[in-house]
């Protein structure tokens, strides 16, 4: 429920308002940037957050898990915040994720912050999963046909009924598409910077999240 259906590369998809995209035919969900332990990587050099990111990500992503059973995950790169990341993850919520990775396929892509994701959870690693006419991969290329990327963090800011409101985005043409960030600490990109534009064959649009639906928005 509120989610935006679109077309990719001759893909049937939707945009989540979890902030992750589901590939209904394929069973398949996939979710980028979670950054998780994003928070202790920066207490360690004083500069305190909350100390809760990575709980409250792994909840966000085992309700979406449960509401969408998927038959494969493809968790797109920068899953966690650096390679010390599983070792500063408190029990807890290590044990949620490595069950969430026993429910199905686990495909763990490697990013610029975790090149070398976790081998104590489940699933293959990878530098990029090839599905039928799509590509999933961490940093998005140039006009590449069925890219599926993140690694940018997109959000767009908009005006309505004389305010401003802002969110996480998804920006696609409908040729490759950029992911929003799911980790609960994660800053953003806006959509409309040159280096998010910059990247499509046709004029993108934004699919903005909101509270409980997505909404189409030009860029």
């Amino acid at each position: 429920m509120g989610s935006y259906a679109f077309r990719l590369n001759g893909a049937e998809l939707e945009a989540h308002p979890a902030g992750v995209l589901w590939w209904p035919e394929r069973c398949v969900l996939a979710v980028a940037d979670m950054h998780l332990e994003k928070g202790s990587f920066y207490a360690r050099s004083g500069v305190f957050l909350p100390p809760y990111d990575s709980h409250a990500t792994v909840d966000r992503l085992t309700a979406v898990v449960a509401e969408l059973a998927p038959a494969r995950v493809i968790a797109m790169g920068d899953s966690f915040h650096d390679n010390e990341a599983e070792s500063r993850l408190d029990r807890t919520a290590a044990e949620r994720l490595a069950a969430l990775t026993r429910k199905c396929e686990w495909v763990w892509l490697t990013g610029n912050h975790d090149p070398a994701p976790a081998e104590c959870f489940t699933g293959n690693i990878l530098d990029e999963w090839r599905e039928g006419p799509l590509v999933f991969c961490h940093e998005p290329t140039h006009g590449r046909f069925g890219e599926v990327a993140g690694h940018l963090h997109p959000k767009i800011r908009v005006n309505t009924r004389g305010r401003s409101v802002g969110g996480r985005c998804f920006v696609t043409d409908g040729n490759q598409l950029v992911m929003p960030a799911f980790g609960a600490l994660t800053g953003g990109l806006s959509a409309k910077d040159r280096d998010v534009r910059g990247l499509f064959r046709e004029q993108p649009m934004a699919l903005m999240i909101g509270p409980a639906k997505v909404h189409p928005v030009a860029v």
